[in-house]
């Protein structure tokens, strides 16, 4: 990867996908501004790497308003947002179905749309070839879910800011999705479950996080791809469809 001194925006570096990109990148010398909602350890070894990190709870269109205006503020130029912040609730009744649809819209359509918006000039302004968006998306959002119809409705929308965007933000800002099926297991996951979540793929396991990280590294090395949805799903369209 072509190493600049433009920073990367990640959003929800506090745990899982979001943190391991964060320290992939901070461990190449790269730049790092990420947000978090929660105060975790992990953002400690965040902060020692050197990574500027910004609390940020996206369900607050002020709290989204005053990111924007802190990374305008403190930065000219960036090299990539890359949109990992997620939120997963359920239609089983816990919550009101409008709180759902809501929270859903706000975290993974709103939020992102407000971001790239706001911070498209520094995108704009990078000194590298390119710059890139990339938010990460769902497996379901092309595909529904029987249990998360918000969520999934919400990853879809998502996938839309993405061609979208590609088309206003071309050619100097490159935008895409990468939807995932399975990543990476919770550690609470038993055994059983584990079986039946990789047997919905052709590959029959989970992608893993240097899986993923290869594939941000594609889209963001690539002076081409753009208005893509990239699926990382292992052949699970053909597993679930094939005869």
């Amino acid at each position: 990867m072509h190493i600049n001194t433009d920073p990367i925006l990640i959003t929800g570096v506090g745990r899982r996908i979001g943190l391991y990109m964060a320290q992939e990148f901070l461990a190449r010398g790269l730049a790092v501004i990420g947000t978090f909602r929660t105060e975790r350890a992990s953002l400690d070894d965040l902060r020692k790497a050197g990574a500027t990190l910004i609390q940020c709870d996206f369900a607050s269109d002020a709290a989204l308003q005053q990111l924007t205006t802190q990374v305008a503020r403190d930065h000219q130029r960036l090299r990539a947002i890359i949109h990992n912040a997620s939120e997963w609730l359920a239609d089983s009744g816990e919550l009101p179905a409008p709180v759902v649809m809501q929270t859903m819209m706000q975290v993974h359509v709103s939020a992102p749309y407000q971001i790239n918006l706001a911070l498209a000039a520094l995108l704009q302004a990078s000194r590298a070839r390119h710059a890139d968006i990339i938010h990460i998306s769902d497996y379901v959002g092309s595909r529904g879910s029987k249990k998360h119809i918000a969520y999934a409705a919400s990853k879809a929308a998502q996938d839309n800011l993405s061609l979208s965007f590609a088309a206003s933000l071309a050619p100097k800002v490159k935008v895409n999705s990468i939807a995932p099926s399975l990543v990476m297991f919770n550690d609470d996951d038993d055994e059983s479950y584990r079986v039946r979540a990789r047997a919905k793929s052709l590959m029959a396991r989970e992608a893993g996080l240097a899986e993923f990280m290869r594939t941000v590294d594609y889209l963001l090395e690539s002076e081409y791809v753009t208005g893509r949805i990239l699926a990382l799903d292992g052949g699970r369209h053909l597993r679930t469809h094939g005869s």
